[in-house]
């Protein structure tokens, strides 16, 4: 089996060779697989090592600020074309040891509501999460790359930039284009290269807890090799991660690349897609067996009645969750943390109008005793 191993003891800029933090084409590959070769890659966590027991609240103001995430790679696939899909199959995902949750100010789904810092620290053993921060809560094993994909066109990339600034532009949020924290250092790379923030065409940072062990990412590929890299790995998230991160870990990803040579341009396939064999946790988990739900519909505080407004209604299921959690005496930034790594939001309707219905499941299971 290829491997890339990485000193974690090492931010990615003592490193460089083993990989990079913003996506652009000219990065150069630092391994080449066939299709049906397995392919093993280290991986550090999204802060690039800047997280760790240690750390205090105070400590958050010197971290670099435009790092994540780090991601080891790229892998050239061998044969590998633009109009062509690649699939990676997930044969492994192993968890290091420790892992974190950080609420940051100024980001987040709730950013307005939760303006202070606050993380927590996680022991990971035996296929569980646990946090003297959280005492009695304990997370199962749902290990995945938090963040993979493959190389954009240039032509991509200067859309991709084109468009969010015009976001921005227009009040919204993105982050553009940032040499600063730049891996590679300096030239074209640093200046032009898109941050892995969000997820885009070339799947990214799309956070998708179903993509564990078993699964299989499927994406467009758009240069020659395709240029494969992933980072960013959770040891367990619910769906939304509200507050920004999830359980947060460096990983070892074990992969296998298969390629559908022509099949993107066939049908004309311009956005990832993943799919699992089996159950992408055990069933208990994935449903789950035991919870407790909370709806949210689309009215505002003043009472005011919105019409269609799913992101609202998200807003105000998370915000019951946490109202309820607080009533069994959690405080409101460790409820937040819950919701972030185990809170699932699913769309319940998006048709009764006006009040489109999102709940929130807690799986009940994951408190102890």
């Amino acid at each position: 089996m290829k491997s890339v191993e990485i000193d974690r003891s090492k931010r990615l800029k003592e490193e460089p060779e083993k990989g990079h933090n913003r996506w652009h084409p000219d990065i150069p590959p630092i391994l080449e697989a066939a299709p049906g070769e397995e392919v093993l890659l280290e991986t550090r966590d999204a802060s690039d090592g800047q997280m760790h027991p240690a750390v205090t609240v105070e400590d958050f103001d010197t971290f670099d600020a435009n790092v994540a995430h780090p991601l080891t790679g790229p892998v050239y696939v061998t044969g590998a074309e633009p109009g062509d899909l690649l699939e990676i199959e997930y044969v492994d995902i192993i968890p290091q040891s420790y892992g974190w949750t950080r609420n940051r100010p100024g980001a987040g789904f709730l950013r307005d509501l939760f303006q202070e810092p606050y993380f927590a620290n996680w022991q990971i053993a035996d296929g569980w999460a646990t946090s003297e921060q959280l005492p009695g809560v304990r997370i199962p094993n749902g290990s995945f790359m938090g963040t993979a994909g493959i190389a954009p066109s240039h032509e991509q990339m200067e859309e991709w930039t084109r468009r969010e600034t015009d976001l921005v532009r227009r009040g919204g949020r993105a982050a553009l284009p940032e040499p600063e924290d730049a891996v590679p250092t300096g030239g074209s790379i640093a200046a032009e290269g898109v941050r892995t923030l969000p997820p885009r065409e070339n799947c990214g940072n799309v956070d998708a807890k179903q993509l564990t062990k078993g699964s299989r990412l499927l994406i467009p590929v758009s240069v020659p090799g395709a240029l494969y890299s992933c980072g960013d790995g959770h040891f367990a998230q619910g769906d939304s991660e509200c507050c920004i991160t999830a359980i947060e870990m460096g990983a070892t990803a074990v992969v296998r690349f298969h390629l559908h040579k022509g099949e993107a341009a066939r049908h004309n396939i311009r956005w990832p897609r993943y799919t699992h064999p089996g159950y992408f946790l055990p069933p208990e988990w994935a449903a789950p067996r035991n919870f407790i739900a909370t709806m949210g519909m689309p009215i505002r505080d003043d009472g005011t009645q919105e019409g269609e407004d799913l992101t609202l209604a998200a807003r105000n299921a998370l915000i019951n969750m946490i109202e309820l959690l607080q009533e069994r005496g959690w405080s409101r930034d460790q409820a937040y943390v819950i919701c972030s790594v185990a809170v699932d939001l699913k769309i319940s309707n998006a048709v009764d109008l006006p009040n489109v219905t999102v709940s929130a499941f807690l799986p009940e299971d994951i408190f102890q005793g």
